[in-house]
């Protein structure tokens, strides 16, 4: 579905988040690896508004080395730099060497997915301590971002700082609730107009497709579709993945990301992916967790064991997923975000709606065959993780 934007609008939006919050200006190198098919394409061309200049790169960015983009933002003096969750779990996987002199660059900006408490520890490790990083959310959606850091607020590992200069944000629940200053997790929501809302979606019905995929929920009201809670310590906010990704076994409401953060401390895993399975004769749904491994090994029973030791102990016992399963790869889409519904319907026996963006269709196959796991032998290799 094709989302109109206003130009203007767009761009004022962006602006604002450039200027005011990025502080970006005429003194300014900007570098956002992206495809033209992403919003943050739009984001890096906006640079341009504010007198900054741009950076772009074409090819792909694990060419010769995950490492060379570190020395490109050296090269060119880049004092802000946009990159992903996924990038910068290819570069920790790949490793760093000598790193090269970044006395310029002063912004690091992660979006596209959740950035863990591991990745952002890792990122302090191995980069400069004066670089501030912005863990941020928005969308094509809005072509800019909802909750975003903040050169006044200071950074917390996992967190995302502050809600957007202009942008109404609270954390609902299902009934409508403000549960914002409780800690609760509920779906984020703009309680008022905003710049960039687009004006329509393209082709026939657009204005009702439009009012649907944002105002049907709770009515009047831009629900944005992430599941997100915030820490009334910190008061900063935390993404739990996609409402509707949520993880529901049991009635217990937990997102994606909960899991991944944890997965993400084990060396032995490039990636994983976690879905809810609820077919047609089920009357729960159950989380199956999928790892790809960094070697072709089998998944032993060592590491299955860890890791759902580690998720038990630091979510708690409702959290460990009741299937721990290897596969080949993990579906993306080009724009580096898991895509997990597509995963989850295919595991539940339904058709999913693969759409174009997909850049490596072809590993889908792999699940069909995890749709009826009770009837597989608990012996045949990493189906063996069942609770």
């Amino acid at each position: 579905m094709c989302i109109c934007h206003a130009g203007g609008a767009a761009l004022l939006q962006q602006k604002k988040d450039l200027m005011l919050i990025k502080d970006m200006g005429p003194n300014s190198v900007y570098y956002q690896y992206t495809t033209t098919g992403w919003m943050m394409w739009n984001y890096l061309v906006a640079g341009l508004s504010t007198g900054a200049r741009i950076v772009m790169y074409d090819g792909s960015p694990s060419h010769p080395s995950p490492e060379y983009q570190v020395q490109l933002l050296s090269e060119q003096g880049v004092t802000e730099w946009g990159t992903s969750p996924k990038f910068l779990a290819a570069l920790k996987q790949h490793g760093l060497g000598t790193m090269p002199n970044l006395e310029n660059l002063y912004l690091t900006l992660v979006t596209g997915s959740p950035l863990s408490v591991e990745l952002s520890e890792w990122f302090y490790q191995k980069f400069p301590r004066h670089v501030a990083t912005f863990s941020s959310s928005g969308g094509t959606d809005l072509v800019s971002a909802i909750v975003n850091g903040s050169m006044m607020r200071p950074f917390y590992a996992g967190e995302l700082a502050t809600k957007c200069l202009g942008m109404a944000v609270e954390v609902w629940d299902l009934d409508g609730q403000n549960i914002e200053d409780t800690g609760e997790k509920g779906d984020l929501v703009i309680t008022k107009p905003f710049f960039s809302m687009p004006v329509t979606f393209w082709g026939e019905d657009g204005m009702e497709k439009y009012r649907k995929a944002y105002f049907d929920q709770f009515p009047g009201v831009w629900c944005h579709g992430d599941f997100i809670s915030k820490n009334p310590s910190t008061q900063g906010f935390i993404i739990h993945g996609r409402s509707d990704g949520v993880l529901n076994p049991g009635g217990i409401r937990f997102g994606t990301a909960e899991l991944y953060g944890i997965v993400d401390k084990f060396d032995e895993v490039v990636d994983c992916i976690a879905v809810g399975q609820r077919r047609d004769h089920d009357t729960d749904e159950r989380v199956l967790l999928f790892l790809k491994l960094a070697t072709q090994k089998p998944l032993t029973k060592d590491l299955e064991n860890r890791i759902k030791t580690a998720i038990k102990t630091e979510l708690s016992a409702r959290h460990v997923p009741s299937y721990i399963l290897q596969v080949a790869d993990i579906p993306y889409t080009a724009n580096g975000k898991k895509i997990e519904n597509v995963v989850k319907d295919i595991v539940s026996g339904r058709v999913p709606k693969i759409g174009g963006t997909a850049v490596n269709p072809e590993c889908l196959e792999e699940y069909k065959r995890f749709v009826d796991l009770d009837s597989m032998s608990s012996g045949s290799g990493p189906v063996r993780a069942k609770l």
